[in-house]
Parts: C-alpha cells; sequence; structure tokens
C-alpha cells in the first residue's frame, strides 16, 4: 500500500520475512527478496529510533530556546529601564538604544479676535461688536 504508515509498513514487513523464513524451502527463488527486506526492516528500525531521539532533542532545544526568550525580554526591560534612569525619560540619547524620548506636544496658542496671542487662563475676550446698520440711502 503506498499510503501506509511506517509502522504498519515495518509490521507488515516483519510478517512477510517470517513467513519467507519458516516457507524458505518450498520458496528458495525468493530468498534474495527475504535479505533485502530484513536489511529494509533493520534499517527502517534504526531510523525509527533515530527520529525519536530526534523528536526528543527537537523538544528539548524549542524548550531552552523559550526560556532564552523569556530571559531575553526581561534583560531588555531592565536596561531599558536603567538607561531612562540614566539619561532621563526626554533625552535624545535614547534612540540609541532603540527607545522613544518623550515628546510632549506643542502647546495650542490662542489667539484673540485681534490677532494676538492671548495667556493660558485669561478670560477670552468678546470680539467687538459689529457698527449699527444705517439705512440706505437712494
Amino acid at each position: 500500500m503506498a499510503g501506509a504508515s511506517s509502522a504498519v509498513t515495518q509490521k507488515r514487513l516483519e510478517l512477510r520475512l517470517k513467513a519467507l523464513e519458516t516457507n524458505s524451502a518450498e520458496l528458495p527463488h525468493l530468498e534474495q527478496s527475504r535479505q533485502k527486506g530484513s536489511s529494509m526492516l533493520t534499517e527502517m528500525k534504526d531510523l525509527t529510533a533515530k527520529q525519536a531521539s530526534l523528536t526528543a532533542a527537537k523538544q528539548e532545544v524549542s524548550k531552552r530556546l523559550a526560556e532564552l526568550n523569556s530571559e531575553g525580554q526581561k534583560l531588555v526591560t531592565f536596561v531599558d529601564v536603567a538607561v531612562r534612569q540614566q539619561y532621563g525619560n526626554r533625552a535624545e540619547k535614547l534612540v540609541e538604544f532603540g527607545q522613544r524620548p518623550f515628546r510632549s506636544q506643542p502647546r495650542i496658542k490662542v489667539v484673540g479676535p485681534d490677532g494676538q496671542t492671548l495667556k493660558p487662563g485669561s478670560p477670552p475676550v468678546e470680539p467687538p461688536s459689529p457698527p449699527p446698520a444705517t439705512p440706505l440711502k437712494d
């Protein structure tokens, strides 16, 4: 079967080889095939064991990578805090360390109707009222 798993193939191959060995007197023309199958089965078992050990090693490596990632994130946070403590949170020097310095938004200037800036907290000035309307003369 082309789509069978390796475990199923190993089991079937093992069963066929035992049967060929038992009936070797009646099937001498299949001796070469039995030997080839025997070497294939041995290699399949070796590779299966190697695959299992590599899977275990892969899991260990993945686990260690996760631990290092966690420790690395903690170290980056520690260094960020230490650098901010050293230089202050507004220093442009922080850019070298991959951090953004605190830059406050520019304050909005309040402009009066006369075009002059008003001081913060001063009462708003009302615009002058328009002159009274005069009737049109013809």
